[in-house]
């Protein structure tokens, strides 16, 4: 039986119940990949992060309870609070090694700074299924990783019904669906549906916001952007656009931490 320290920690918040929850589980090496999964499936969370410390860096990884993922932005701020505030982490900033690359995340006054790949999304046209998922049909399409849908306003994206029966039918592999919009209260707003997967609406993407950032930062003509995703729970994040790279912060705090066995 291995003993594993599970934290769990609402990201792109300032007080539980808010946020994007996430468990991070450090590890001395890697388990197999069926038992993470596994253990991100009895979690029961949109992510679970494992990580293994290697000298100065720190080797990242994510699953949902369905797969693992090329990259995600909340687990990732996450992964950097336990370090911080749980291992005693006394450097500046922390050096991630990820499906995606090199990874860093910053500390500013009480903000978790991550640095993250631009994914600029480009202009295409909207599969028929999802169009057909949507009670309300945007008024630009857009892809990279993620198909990118904007509409007018954030009521918008507010009201939006999705037929989860339909869009199921889409396998996007491993993309999702963002929808965005202008804000009234922040530079821009969004939520984000990942078809067939257990949890379809994420409450905060991080991984969203590296094309969300480059698209709003070229329409609006500012480099530093307010964003706000309107799930149920909502979540705040501070961006950046750095041209090939985006820096994307927000608060954490942790909800609980315990242990579990395997």
């Amino acid at each position: 039986m291995i003993e594993l320290n599970l934290y769990q920690v609402d990201a792109f918040t300032d007080h539980v119940f808010g946020g994007n929850p996430a468990c991070v589980i450090p590890l001395e090496e890697w388990l197999p990949d069926e038992q993470l999964l596994l253990l991100a499936r009895e979690n029961a969370v949109a992510e679970t992060a494992f990580f293994i410390r290697q000298g100065d860096r720190f080797s990242l990884r994510w699953f949902t309870p369905d797969i693992e993922m090329d990259l995600c932005g909340h687990a990732t701020l996450a992964t950097a609070h336990v370090i911080k505030t749980f291992l005693g982490y006394k450097q500046d900033r922390i050096l991630f090694d990820s499906a995606s690359g090199p990874l860093e995340v910053s500390f500013k006054d009480e903000l978790y700074v991550l640095d993250f790949p631009s994914r600029k999304p480009a202009e295409t046209t909207l599969p028929e299924g999802v169009s057909q998922a949507l009670d309300r049909q945007p008024v630009a399409v857009l892809k990279a990783r993620d198909y990118v849908l904007v509409y007018d306003s954030e009521e918008d994206i507010q009201n939006i019904r999705i037929n989860r029966q339909v869009l199921d039918q889409i396998n996007l592999d491993p993309g999702g669906v963002i929808i965005t919009a202008p804000g009234s209260t922040s530079d821009f707003v969004s939520r984000f549906f990942t078809p067939q997967a257990s949890i379809m609406e994420d409450p905060v993407t991080g991984s969203a916001h590296c094309s969300l950032i480059p698209y709003w930062s070229e329409r609006l003509q500012k480099k530093e952007l307010t964003a706000r995703q309107l799930s149920e729970r909502i979540g705040t994040l501070y961006c950046t656009d750095n041209g090939e790279r985006v820096l994307i912060a927000g608060n954490a705090r942790t909800y609980s931490a315990g242990k579990c066995w395997i």
